[in-house]
């Protein structure tokens, strides 16, 4: 037939539908239309059109009907061609849409009337007024009439918009509301300064104007209102009465809305009082506070009096706000107060202090002045009188006077640097600020100076003394004294001489005795301390010195004469000129004879006996004798420093001139070596013997004539140690062997110690034969470092010795195993610890599955297993255990393990044909070795298929499945004996309808 093309729409009209056509090839007689409602076979409207005619409307139409329209055109000859089309009325909006809060915050209540005709459902937006954002994007079901919107914000205003959806069609009606406000909380107001109040609150995002009150609750009037826009959260009220209570008031408001919301009070600062003075008043010991009232207002001052420097509290007095002073009175004399004057407004204070005031002082009592017995100073003292501080005058009678301060707190003064023998005078009165007592007066005098440098000396006379001194300052009128016996306190002369006089001879006096005179100098009523002086005179000494020598017991004896005079003792000094130390002995003054025992044999001595009296000495000749030699004794022969050395030691107890020391082999008795040593010298080294060989020693000692042997002492020298020592571990067996060199000269073998690496153990000793060169140490622990020692003994002795570390070949470790916990990126590892020691184990991970490179641990020699961490999931690994000692290693078996996999995402079904359900998903990290994919009914619970595909795929259509059967399906990861499956997912195969359709 002939196509006509038709079209239909509806020019946005919902219950007319307009259908164009195509005039056909060769014309058309006339048009037959017939409208139906979709599915049916009734037509409801009829028409027809003429010739040329290519459109015609339909009216009365149903809103969001579909319909069916048949155009049947007539053709020449009475041939017919017709064609259909379907089509669908436009819906028509909802009625009477409301939007209500119903007074919520946070929700809106809509509503509506249903729409004329049909309609497929109704699609809901809601937008925020202000910000323009979509809040809700809703579509519900065509019979719904209503729909809560909740979770919304307070104070807010909404736009909804309710659209009926009829096929691609759709008509809209729209509204506006707002949401309840919120009321703001924890309104809180402090001032700010004397002259402002801050306010804040929290929660002020729920309405979109706030208004703020501010009354002033003195003169209950209204200061300040505000209005603020939404999110406004703190404000600051300016220029207010400083020292006034005032009230806020909040309220908020949103569109229709107002809601009542808190209160609070508070205090402006208060202005502190200017120009605050402190004075002093008519009445004694008074002092007056003023002060200045600042503007604003107050509840009352507060007025505090503090006293001294440290501001202590003294009186505290509370008056009227407008109130301008205050007097303080009966406060002690000579003290300094100050006072602070404190305006109070509520809890407020705003301080202002005055500068110090004095009350005026009292005159210092108890005023002296003394010498103390000084010639150079007086000390003038008072009582401690109230007030800041004192004022001195002081000065020689008849001269000027000399001011000082002095600072509170100290009640004397000493003037130093003065003339001896003079009088003073001195005053003293009380200062307290600007205010000075009357002073206090008192004289006194200076003691006089004694004689000064007073000396009494012999001159080396032994019968006089010269007493002499240098010329007191002038003031003196002479001089007085008095010669002692400082023994005996026997008075010996008096003397007085004038003051021109500065020494004075005391003839007859005994010689060797002590004596002390006593001056002093006269001045006015003063006396000057005594001054003393002592001296001796000269002894006079010893005769007769001789010393003698006794055997037994071995010393010698000193013998003199006494001289005339006095002795306070005598002193005996015996030396030796080989010797280094002397003998110093005291005796008595009658004592005429003394022994000294316990000198050293064969030295010469000298004798010199002093007389002492006092600070003085006299001294006799020299006397001189010899002692008695001894012989050698405690000779020790030692090994030297090196092995071809010998080292002679001894003691030297009898004195002597020179030693012979004579060295033999010992197995012989002819001697190698004769060497000549000083006095004096105590060791000697005897060099280029043999190391390992045994010898003889004897010493022969010479003093004066005589000669005496030593004891026949036997000697080794230190053997070689061995040469080139090693120590390798056996091949075959825990154990090592042990090789040397044999070292040059003697020795009578070798001893070996070995002791195990950080082991307390002892240390296993072997001895080997002085011609061996090799040992093998056996019975060792595996994987364990020994410490070889080995020395070549000769005699007692031992030569250097010679250290060499060897290990065993540690053990490989054993029931090594790889296991995974349940994770797919950990694998655990352990194994047993073998016997021995090791340094440390090497665990080496090998990927079985990637490129990627082996990890490798180092863990400590007592480690038993190690976790693998950050593994890719779905892989095979192989672990190996090494243990390691030094150079030498044993390694485990390998053994393998897989991580889980992970479980597939994204998985999503398909229904592609009736038949047929298509499941998709991807692979999370490397994949997984493969994947196994089950179907189930959903309705029987019974499995249908199940499939198993490679590490490659993504995707797989199972297929002859029941139309309109919804199915469950899982996809599982595996790999090795894991597997990991995705949660069920079900959808329904196609209908045979909508395959139709």
């Amino acid at each position: 037939g002939t196509l006509l093309n038709l079209s239909v729409s509806d020019r946005g009209r919902s219950d007319s539908l307009l259908l164009s056509w195509d005039e056909p090839e060769g014309g058309a007689k006339g048009y037959l239309l017939a409208l139906s409602s979709l599915g049916s076979a009734t037509p409801l409207q009829n028409g027809s059109a003429g010739p040329n005619i290519t459109s015609f409307w339909f009216h009365g139409l149903t809103p969001g009907m579909h319909y069916e329209i048949e155009v049947t055109a007539t053709l020449a000859c009475m041939e017919t061609t017709s064609q259909t089309v379907t089509a669908q009325t436009s819906p028509s909006p909802v009625r009477n849409l409301s939007l209500s809060s119903g007074g919520s915050s946070a929700m809106l209540h809509a509503s509506w009337v249903h729409a004329r005709g049909q309609r497929d459902s109704y699609h809901l937006a809601l937008y925020h007024s202000d910000s323009q954002t979509l809040v809700r994007n809703v579509s519900v079901l065509p019979n719904t009439s209503m729909f809560l919107f909740d979770g919304l914000l307070a104070g807010s205003e909404y736009a909804l918009k309710v659209s009926t959806l009829a096929g691609s069609s759709q008509a809209s009606t729209s509204i506006h509301q707002w949401t309840a406000p919120s009321v703001p909380t924890q309104l809180r107001l402090s001032p700010g300064s004397s002259t402002s109040l801050i306010s804040s609150w929290m929660g002020a995002g729920g309405a979109a104007w706030l208004h703020l009150t501010l009354h002033n609750l003195l003169t209950q009037t209204v200061t300040t209102t505000l209005s603020a826009r939404r999110g406004l959260t703190s404000y600051t009220f300016q220029h207010l009465h400083p020292g006034t209570e005032y009230w806020l008031g909040l309220s908020a408001t949103a569109g229709p809305y107002t809601v009542g919301g808190p209160n609070a009070t508070a205090w402006t600062y208060p202005l502190s009082p200017g120009n605050v003075t402190l004075s002093s008043a008519e009445e004694q010991n008074s002092l007056q506070a003023r002060w200045s009232t600042p503007a604003g207002e107050r509840d009352f001052y507060l007025v505090t009096l503090q006293e001294g420097e440290d501001g202590a509290l003294t009186r505290n007095i509370s008056v009227g706000g407008d109130s301008g002073h205050v007097t303080f009175h009966g406060l002690s004399p000579g003290k300094q107060y100050s006072v602070q004057v404190t305006a109070v407004a509520g809890p407020y204070r705003a301080s202002a202090h005055s500068t110090a005031a004095w009350t005026q002082p009292l005159a210092p009592s108890g005023v002296s002045l003394s010498s103390q017995g000084s010639p150079y100073s007086l000390l003038a003292s008072w009582e401690e009188t109230t007030g800041e501080s004192y004022v001195l005058a002081f000065s020689p009678m008849e001269h000027s006077v000399k001011n000082s301060l002095l600072l509170k707190g100290v009640t004397n003064f000493t003037y130093e640097g003065l003339c001896p023998g003079t009088l003073y005078t001195f005053e003293v009165s009380t200062v307290a600020g600007p205010y000075t007592s009357t002073p206090q007066r008192i004289t006194n005098w200076t003691y006089p100076l004694p004689p000064e440098q007073l000396n009494l000396s012999n001159q080396g006379h032994s019968t006089s003394l010269q007493a002499s001194w240098r010329a007191a300052p002038a003031g003196n009128t002479g001089y007085t004294g008095t010669l002692w016996e400082t023994k005996s306190q026997a008075r010996v002369r008096n003397m007085t001489v004038g003051n021109n006089w500065t020494n004075v001879t005391f003839e007859d006096l005994v010689p060797g005795r002590q004596y002390t005179l006593e001056m002093a100098t006269m001045a006015g009523p003063y006396r000057s301390p005594v001054r003393s002086a002592t001296d001796w005179t000269y002894p006079l000494a010893p005769a007769g010195v001789t010393l003698t020598n006794t055997r037994q017991p071995l010393g010698l004896s000193a013998f003199w004469d006494k001289a005339a005079g006095d002795v306070d003792q005598f002193h005996l000094q015996l030396y030796s000129k080989s010797h280094p130390a002397q003998r110093n002995i005291s005796v008595g003054p009658n004592t005429h004879n003394f022994t000294f025992l316990g000198l050293s044999p064969g030295l010469q001595y000298f004798l010199k006996v002093t007389v002492l009296a006092g600070p003085y000495r006299s001294s006799s000749h020299f006397a001189t004798e010899w002692t008695y030699p001894l012989s050698l004794a405690n000779v020790s022969v030692q090994p030297g420093r090196r092995p071809q050395e010998l080292h002679v030691s001894w003691v030297e107890s009898g004195g002597g001139r020179d030693h012979l020391v004579q060295l033999s082999v010992a197995e012989s008795l002819s001697i190698i070596r004769n060497v000549s040593v000083p006095r004096g010298v105590t060791q000697l080294d005897l060099e280029g013997l043999v190391p390992g060989s045994r010898y003889r020693v004897e010493i022969i000692s010479q003093a004066g004539p005589h000669r005496i042997s030593s004891q026949t002492v036997i000697g080794y020298t230190v053997p070689l140690p061995p040469l080139s020592l090693s120590a390798r571990p056996v091949s075959t067996a825990w154990a090592l062997a042990v090789h040397w060199e044999t070292p040059p000269g003697q020795r009578d073998g070798y001893l070996l110690s070995m002791h195990e690496e950080g082991s307390s153990a002892p240390a296993r000793n072997l001895e080997a034969g002085k011609d061996s060169t090799n040992v093998t140490l056996g019975r060792l622990a595996p994987g364990t470092c020994y410490l070889v020692g080995m020395w070549a003994v000769a005699g007692p002795y031992r030569s250097l010795p010679k250290n060499v570390t060897g290990c065993t070949v540690p053990a490989a470790p054993t029931n090594l195993s790889l296991t995974n916990p349940g994770s797919s990126s950990e694998l655990y590892t352990c194994w047993n610890k073998p016997p021995g020691r090791r340094d440390h184990y090497r665990v080496i991970l090998y990927s079985l599955s990637t490129q990627s490179r082996d990890r490798v641990q180092t863990l400590s020699p007592d480690a038993q297993n190690i976790t693998w961490t950050h593994l890719e999931a779905g892989s095979r690994f192989a672990v190996q255990v090494t243990a390691v000692k030094g150079l030498f290693e044993a390694s485990s078996i390998n053994v393998t393990q897989w991580t889980h996999p992970l479980a597939p995402v994204n998985l999503t079904l398909g229904s592609p044909s009736a038949s047929a359900l298509q499941v998709s998903w991807a692979a999370t990290g490397r994949g997984a070795e493969g994947y196994v994919m089950d179907v189930y009914d959903t309705a029987s619970s019974s499995h249908v298929e199940c499939m198993v595909l490679g590490g490659d795929a993504r995707s797989h259509t199972f297929r002859n499945l029941s139309p309109g059967t919804r199915y469950s399906v899982a996809v599982r990861a595996t790999a090795g004996p894991f597997h990991t499956s995705t949660p069920n997912l079900t959808h329904c195969t196609r209908e045979y309808d909508a395959l139709l359709a």
